[in-house]
C-alpha cells in the first residue's frame, strides 16, 4: 500500500512522541501490505473501523491514539488524514475532518 505522505507521519511522531514508535510501526507494516478490500484489511487490523469516504480508523498504541486514513483499495493508495489522542478524536467528526497540510 502506497502511503501518502510520509512527512505527515513524521510530523505526528514529533507532535506525539509517546506514539512515535507505534505510528512508525503501523507505517512500516501498512506500507508493505496489500489489501483488496476492507474485509482483507480487517483480518490484519481487527480493531480497524470503516467510515464513509473510504476512511478507515486505526487504534494506535493500545487505543491511546487514533489514526484516520483514506484508503483506495483499487489503486493501493492510503492517505493519512488525521492523527491524535483518543480524547482529541472524541471532539472531531471522523467522517468529515479535513486533512491539514503540514
Amino acid at each position: 500500500m502506497n502511503i501518502i505522505s510520509k512527512p505527515t507521519i513524521i510530523h505526528y511522531t514529533e507532535k506525539y512522541p509517546a506514539a512515535s514508535n507505534s505510528i512508525l510501526a503501523w507505517y512500516k507494516a501498512f506500507s508493505k501490505a496489500s489489501f483488496q478490500n476492507f474485509n482483507e484489511l480487517k483480518v490484519v487490523y481487527n480493531n480497524a473501523s470503516i467510515l464513509i469516504n473510504k476512511r478507515v480508523i486505526f487504534n494506535i498504541k493500545g487505543n491511546s491514539f487514533r489514526l484516520i486514513v483514506a484508503v483506495d483499495f483499487k489503486r493501493q493508495f492510503a492517505y493519512v488524514i488525521w492523527f491524535g489522542t483518543h480524547e482529541e478524536y472524541d471532539k472531531i467528526d471522523a467522517a468529515t475532518v479535513p486533512y491539514i497540510e503540514i
